[in-house]
């Protein structure tokens, strides 16, 4: 059964009338992981969408990008993706349900994290109240600032470039705090983690382009501090 095919059986309850937002609270008891991130993606994504007042069509391809929908399933990814979008319960009530399904500081908020900042970034512009929603749904999942920043380099053209702030460290920091940093974020980058820790196989693709961000910031900042 694909993972579209079990979110909708999992949501079965909506056929009665609850809210999705009921369901969703009944979901946190024992998730399995992959279907857990899918939905927060979805999810939040769908709330997301919406955060600039328009759901655009790049928006909703996004969702194509980050998973691969087969032809029979994309009904019931459309389904789910709608349940959420036009549910009245705000964003932040999502965020903490969604954080409950997993445990405190684990590395997979970051990554459903980084799926979001995907979806903000499909229309190619960048509203205010997108970043005002990302920084409240980072906040309720206890990502810090630097985790933030780190994603506004990557993802938000025109936002300065710094390779220290990609490896989440300050400026004046040793070589090896740089170097403990980057191992750490490789480590935690690698497709077998996120495998590892319920991230289903196409938002992997995500992590390539992290490692190359990765990459490159250890380069420069290596440059910087031998100068």
């Amino acid at each position: 059964m694909s993972i579209w095919k079990r979110i909708t059986a999992a949501l079965a309850a909506l056929a009665t009338g609850e809210p999705f937002s009921v369901v969703l609270d009944r979901m946190c008891l024992a998730p399995e992981r992959t279907v857990a991130f899918t939905i927060g993606v979805i999810a939040l994504g769908a709330k997301l969408a919406k955060a600039d007042g328009q759901v655009t069509r790049g928006e909703v391809a996004a969702f194509r990008r980050v998973f691969t929908i087969a032809p029979e399933d994309e009904a019931s990814a459309a389904r789910v993706f709608n349940l959420a979008r036009q549910d009245v319960a705000g964003f932040d009530a999502y965020a903490r349900k969604i954080a409950a399904m997993f445990p405190p500081r684990d590395p997979v908020l970051r990554d459903l994290m980084e799926s979001l900042f995907y979806v903000a970034m499909a229309d190619g512009d960048f509203h205010p109240k997108e970043e005002a929603f990302l920084r409240e749904v980072a906040r309720i999942f206890g990502l810090t600032d630097a985790c933030f920043q780190a994603m506004m380099v990557r993802f938000v053209p025109g936002a300065p470039h710094d390779p220290f702030m990609l490896l989440e460290i300050a400026p004046e920091s040793s070589l090896e705090d740089a170097r403990r940093a980057y191992r750490r974020m490789v480590r935690e980058s690698h497709p077998d983690a996120l495998r590892a820790r319920g991230v289903p196989d196409e938002a992997v693709r995500l992590a390539e382009e992290r490692l190359a961000a990765l990459n490159n910031a250890w380069d420069e900042v290596q440059a910087r501090i031998a100068a």
